[in-house]
Order: structure tokens, then C-alpha cells, then sequence
């Protein structure tokens, strides 16, 4: 039976699905490494601008080590879900479904990268307790993230293989 008709009366282009299928490496099976490292890039940005937010207010608070790291990993979802959120509210779609890509995009990708890069501070001798002030809080900082990038980027690369993480955004753009 001859299905042509039938989706191209319905609007149904298959062409076109698999043009975008190959799009930059995103559809499911090959992903190119570039791909999963500008997710990353994308992720670690908005934590990286909410951890550092975080533990300034908390030092400005004095607060102690425990709150202000909270305080930090709280802002670096906060952060690196707004960065997705308002890149797909701009794509048009509304506030609820943008939570929900927003969510199914970054939330994996989030959780690890802060996994790691508290680890690092919290396992490096003096860095938790070290000030904004001091080269050690920063390098250990910085150090955390250039970490948490490179164990990241192949965790992004699966999950955009898959569908899933990073992959979800691209269907609205």
C-alpha cells in the first residue's frame, strides 16, 4: 500500500524528519563530540555563574560552609535551568512545557557537573575553608570545573545519543 499520499495530505514530511535527523550530530546514534562539549559548555556556564553567586552571598552572609554550598548547588540549577528555560520560552513555547524541556534537558548534566566540582573543593586540602580571597578557593574552584567539564562531556554525548538531556531542546530551535 502506498502511504505517500496519505502523509504528504497530512502534512507529514519525512523528508524533512530525516534532514533534521542528522542536524549537527544531535538525532539519535552520532553525536559528534563538539556537540556534547557545547551542551556542557552550555550547562557549566549558568552553574558556574550560580555556584560562584552563591558562595559570594553566602560569604557576604557568613555563613558557614554547609549553607553556603547549599546555597551555591541550589543557584547553579537555578542558573543552568534558566539559561534553557529562556532560550525555549524565546523558541515559543509556553511557560509550563519550557519548565518541563528545561528539566529533561539540563537536569543530569547539572547534577554531575555539581557532584564533581564540590567533590573537588571539598577534597582538596584548605579549599573549603579557603576565601573568595585566596588563590586556592579560585584555583580549586576552577579546577572543579575544568574537572567536572571533561567527566560531563561524555555523559551529555550518551544521553544526547539517546534522545535524552541536551537532545530534547534541539526539536524546539
Amino acid at each position: 500500500m502506498d502511504h505517500s499520499a496519505h502523509h504528504t495530505a497530512a502534512g507529514h514530511d519525512h523528508a524533512a524528519h530525516q534532514a533534521h535527523a542528522g542536524h549537527a550530530g544531535h538525532g539519535m546514534g552520532g553525536v559528534t563530540w563538539g556537540a556534547a562539549a557545547k551542551a556542557t559548555l552550555h550547562c557549566l556556564t549558568g552553574c558556574a555563574i550560580g555556584e560562584i553567586l552563591g558562595m559570594v552571598i553566602g560569604t557576604a552572609l557568613m555563613w558557614g560552609n554547609v549553607q553556603t554550598m547549599i546555597l551555591a548547588i541550589a543557584l547553579a540549577f537555578v542558573f543552568g535551568y534558566s539559561f534553557t528555560l529562556f532560550a525555549v520560552r524565546k523558541a515559543g513555547l509556553d511557560l509550563k512545557t519550557a519548565i518541563k524541556v528545561a528539566l529533561a534537558a539540563d537536569t543530569v548534566s547539572i547534577a554531575v557537573m555539581e557532584l564533581v566540582d564540590n567533590g573537588i573543593i571539598a577534597l582538596v586540602p584548605g579549599a573549603i575553608d579557603a576565601h573568595l580571597s585566596d588563590a586556592l578557593f579560585w584555583t580549586a574552584l576552577l579546577g572543579g570545573f575544568a574537572v567536572a567539564f571533561l567527566i560531563t562531556t561524555p555523559v551529555n554525548k550518551w544521553m544526547i545519543s539517546r534522545g535524552k538531556g541536551h537532545a530534547v531542546v534541539h526539536a524546539y530551535h
